[in-house]
Parts: C-alpha cells; sequence; structure tokens
C-alpha cells in the first residue's frame, strides 16, 4: 500500500516538479517548481482541525484550502459532488481513502491547471483516478479514469481517455490523453509520486505533442513545514497563471497554430471506458 493511503494523516505537503514540453511544431520546455497539498477530502471533520494562524479549510489564512475552488463550486461538502460525478460515468465509490492533490490558496489567490483526485478501495488500492481540469476561461471538466473491470489501477498503468475539453488555445479539441500514476519508493525511504500526462493530437504518430506531468514528494503537514514552503515561494499560484500566459505569448510569437475557443462538451464528466465519439 502507498504511503498516501496512511490513515493516520488527513494533510500531506508535497515539494514539487512540474514539466511541460511541446515537441511540435517545435520544441518548447517548460519546468518549475512547486508545492502542493494532498487532503483526505473524506474526513473533513479531521481536516478542520488542521487550521492554524497560517493554514485554513474553508477559512481565510495566508494558506488555505476552499471547498469553493472544487466540485460544483458551491462552498458545499465535496464528497456529494464526487460520489455525483462517479454516478454519471456508471461508476462506484471503491469507498475507501479520497485523496485530492491541489494547489492551495495563497494570499487569497489560486489557479489549478489540474488537480488529481486519488479513490481507493477498503484496503487501500488505488481504484479510480479523476482529473479536475481548469481552463483559463473559467470553465471546467473531469476525467474518471478506472481500470477495466473494475481492477485496481496498477502502478504506472497507462489509461486513455478521450479530449473534448478545450484547454490551450495552441492545441485543438481532438485525441487522447495518456494518463500514468506512478509511486516510486526510493532507497533512502523516501516517496516520489508522478503523474504524467501526454497529449496525443494525431493517431497516426506514436509521439505525443505534448509531456505533462507532476512529481510530488508527501510528507506530513506541519505548520513549521508549511511556512518554509511559503516563504520561499510567496507568490507561486500567481506565478502559475503568469507562467501560462507568458508562455503562451510564447508559442503565439513562434507561430503555434490558434484555435478559437469552442463550445463546451454536451457532459461535463469524460470516462476512459466511454468508446470514443
Amino acid at each position: 500500500m502507498a504511503t498516501d493511503c496512511d490513515a493516520t494523516q488527513v494533510l500531506q505537503l508535497c515539494q514539487s516538479k512540474v514539466w511541460h514540453l511541446r515537441l511540435r511544431p517545435f520544441k518548447h520546455p517548460l519546468n518549475y517548481e512547486v508545492f502542493c497539498l494532498r487532503l483526505r477530502i473524506d474526513q473533513p471533520w479531521e481536516l478542520s482541525k488542521q487550521t492554524s494562524w497560517l493554514f485554513g479549510f474553508n477559512r481565510k489564512r495566508p494558506v488555505s484550502f476552499m471547498n469553493a475552488d472544487h466540485g460544483y463550486r458551491d462552498g458545499a461538502d465535496l464528497n456529494a459532488w464526487l460520489s455525483d460525478t462517479l454516478a454519471a460515468t456508471g461508476v462506484d465509490h471503491p469507498g475507501g481513502a479520497v485523496w485530492l492533490q491541489t494547489f492551495p490558496r495563497m494570499l487569497g489567490y489560486v489557479f489549478n491547471p489540474v488537480s488529481f483526485w486519488y479513490l481507493h478501495d477498503g484496503d487501500g488500492q488505488l481504484k479510480v483516478m479523476v482529473a479536475e481540469v481548469n481552463n483559463t476561461f473559467g470553465q471546467h471538466h473531469h476525467y474518471v479514469l478506472t481500470a477495466p473491470e473494475g481492477r485496481a489501477i496498477e502502478n504506472g498503468q497507462a489509461l486513455i481517455c478521450q479530449k473534448v475539453f478545450h484547454v490551450s488555445p495552441f492545441c485543438p479539441v481532438t485525441g487522447h490523453y495518456r494518463f500514468e500514476h506512478v509511486v516510486d519508493h526510493r532507497h533512502d525511504g523516501q516517496v516520489v509520486e508522478r503523474m504524467t500526462i501526454d497529449y496525443f493530437d494525431d493517431a497516426s504518430l506514436d509521439e505525443p505533442i505534448i509531456r505533462t506531468g507532476i512529481a510530488a514528494q508527501p510528507k506530513p503537514h506541519t505548520t513549521a513545514g508549511l511556512l518554509k514552503a511559503f516563504l520561499r515561494m510567496p507568490l507561486m499560484t500567481f506565478g502559475v497563471i503568469v507562467r501560462i500566459h507568458w508562455h503562451a505569448l510564447k508559442l503565439w510569437r513562434g507561430g503555434a497554430k490558434f484555435y478559437k475557443l469552442p463550445d463546451l462538451p454536451n457532459q461535463v464528466v469524460t470516462s476512459n471506458q466511454e468508446p470514443s465519439r
């Protein structure tokens, strides 16, 4: 069982690295360090006990997590939204720990290009992942990922899902994503979890147009650890949106093809088990 299923923890701090590499029509890399939170969303009453002068769970603090940044965006309990989202694709809730990996609000602001929900069964096996995707136009979509026949998602297993949601004005809404979640238990006892998302816009090509991912090293949350991360990157969440627009400008100036904002997909949830449309 991965350490992220440790029932004695409800909040973790993750030092993380993000990478983004566009391969066509020219190579364009983007790499930067961040930190993120992992929260046991199925235990909100325990998470509320983590509130301090620095961190707030649904309370305004220098660093905070707000239900209103996820799900229905109405501030209500996220577990009801999660059950509705799974039901929309015919997926049963596995009934175990539910971890959410996401950027926190910092100084009142956050933008999450993608947050990851990890749902386990009672034995600690990873059974469902949800990629909660946001674009800079204020729109959201959710990709529900499962292994065939409801089996546990194996370490490093590739899960393919059709792309239906507009993210970048320099990519069409065609093709598919390949998601891979890898838990690496290192010899020094450290654990690094990597989520990669490769985007294939052309089925005739073996190489994706974009490779993206985040590597996170989860550790138990402490106020001292969070303060150190906050002081090191006090404008981190502002930096995320600034980087997106700065590199969009570079792509535009480099001649990358521009795609207008299309209509939203008919559904707000897409399953990797649905047939391609």
